[in-house]
């Protein structure tokens, strides 16, 4: 990686801001936190400034609270989770504070108090409007409590905002946290150098989320499979009636022209052979397998992938040796119709040979969901910010840290 690491700085008795991300569900009524992965995918890079002798301040945002206080969106409520996650990570106690605002005179008080291997939680970011349009006097005031800025929230790195880029202007060095370092290196690796062969796996409702995506991917893969709702505005485009499948019209032409340049670059482009249909959307529908190129039954809808695609798709991903998945084969969501999408997650996982990269929150679901998370080399845990760089985007969180020399 080309910038530079928390690995890299003299930490000992430094003010170090950690941008995180501890955007977690919450209870609507009690406010408990329903959900930690997002505090615990942190917990590494804060348990090496920890180690390491640093003041630790947490910057982070929560929900969209519109650039005003809300006690609703409020962090207090990750301050004793975070505290009990530390204690059983670390084996001791560790104090961690909480001040009631990001800046200001009691945030600076609070920072300029903390002792070497103490914690400090800022209250959300987004309680102030100069966070969202990035406001270089937002940016200052964060800047100014702290003497290193470390960014360790991949998710909130397509996002040019006061906590992600403004306040690297105002620090003398901006470094990437161990989880925003291992994104980068991951998806950089697949992206960038990829061992061949490069099979990229693309599912989900619409054309026009993937389309970037896409083009950028036949620049780069060997093989690109398609599937969810997306694969049927493909197939329109070559000429199959698929009845009351999701199709976005407007995209067909763009899914032609796709099918040329994958041709055209020699890179092989598959889509689903056979289909699970329903008669209804809905998890109880009534349901029909249907295989080969001719038009579907006019009134039904294509909610997974058949058997046969599967094994279409699995016989590539065996043979990879780069593998990114980004968006489910199907509506997972409902059991009836979750099969295509568990089965090409098991097929991913048991390739232990490939660089496996899973991104997007419903891939990363279903990775979950198959229960083989453990066996995949990275999930990522930035759904915006990892298609972003699978479209090829420069990520202004990332472009914005101290370059290594």
């Amino acid at each position: 990686m080309s910038k530079l690491s928390i690995r890299d700085l003299d930490l000992n008795n430094k003010r170090v801001l950690i941008r995180v991300d501890f955007n977690v569900p919450l209870h609507a009524e009690t406010r408990e936190i329903l959900d930690h992965t997002r505090i615990k995918e942190t917990l590494p890079t804060i348990e090496y400034a920890l180690r390491h002798h640093a003041k630790v301040i947490l910057a982070s945002h929560l929900g969209r609270p519109q650039g005003k206080p809300d006690p609703k969106y409020s962090l207090r409520p990750v301050v004793d989770r975070l505290r009990m996650l530390l204690d059983q990570s670390i084996g001791e106690s560790i104090n961690v504070a909480f001040s009631p605002d990001c800046v200001g005179d009691v945030a600076l008080e609070l920072a300029d108090q903390l002792e070497s291997r103490q914690v400090l939680l800022l209250e959300n970011l987004r309680f102030h409007p100069g966070e969202e349009s990035n406001d270089p006097g937002f940016a200052k005031q964060l800047a100014q409590l702290c003497d290193i800025y470390v960014d360790d929230a991949f998710g909130s790195a397509h996002r040019a905002h006061a906590s992600t880029e403004g306040i690297t202007h105002f620090v003398k060095q901006s470094a990437a946290g161990l989880l925003m370092e291992k994104e980068i290196n991951f998806l950089g690796k697949a992206m960038h150098s990829p061992e061949r062969p490069f099979v990229a796996i693309l599912g989900g409702a619409k054309v026009s989320d993937k389309i970037q995506v896409i083009n950028n991917l036949l620049n780069k893969v060997d093989v690109l499979l398609i599937g969810g709702g997306m694969a049927y505005t493909f197939l329109k485009a070559k000429g199959q009636e698929v009845g009351k499948s999701l199709v976005e019209d407007s995209k067909i032409e763009v899914a032609r022209e796709t099918l040329a340049k994958a041709e055209r670059k020699g890179v092989r482009l598959l889509l689903p052979v056979d289909h699970l249909l329903a008669d209804i959307f809905a998890p109880d529908a009534r349901t029909l397998l249907f295989r080969g190129d001719g038009p579907f039954p006019a009134e039904w809808m294509a909610l997974d992938i058949g058997p046969e695609t599967v094994a279409l798709f699995s016989r590539e991903i065996e043979d990879a040796r780069t593998i990114v998945w980004n968006g489910p084969m199907g509506v997972f969501e409902m059991p009836a119709f979750a099969d295509g999408t568990m089965k090409i997650a098991l097929a991913v996982s048991e390739n232990a040979a490939a660089l496996t990269v899973v991104g997007g929150g419903d891939s990363v679901s279903a990775i979950h969901q198959a229960g083989v998370a453990e066996s995949v080399k990275h999930i990522s845990t930035g759904g915006g910010a990892s298609l972003e760089f699978l479209e090829g985007k420069t990520l202004p969180g990332v472009a914005a840290l101290t370059e290594k020399h």
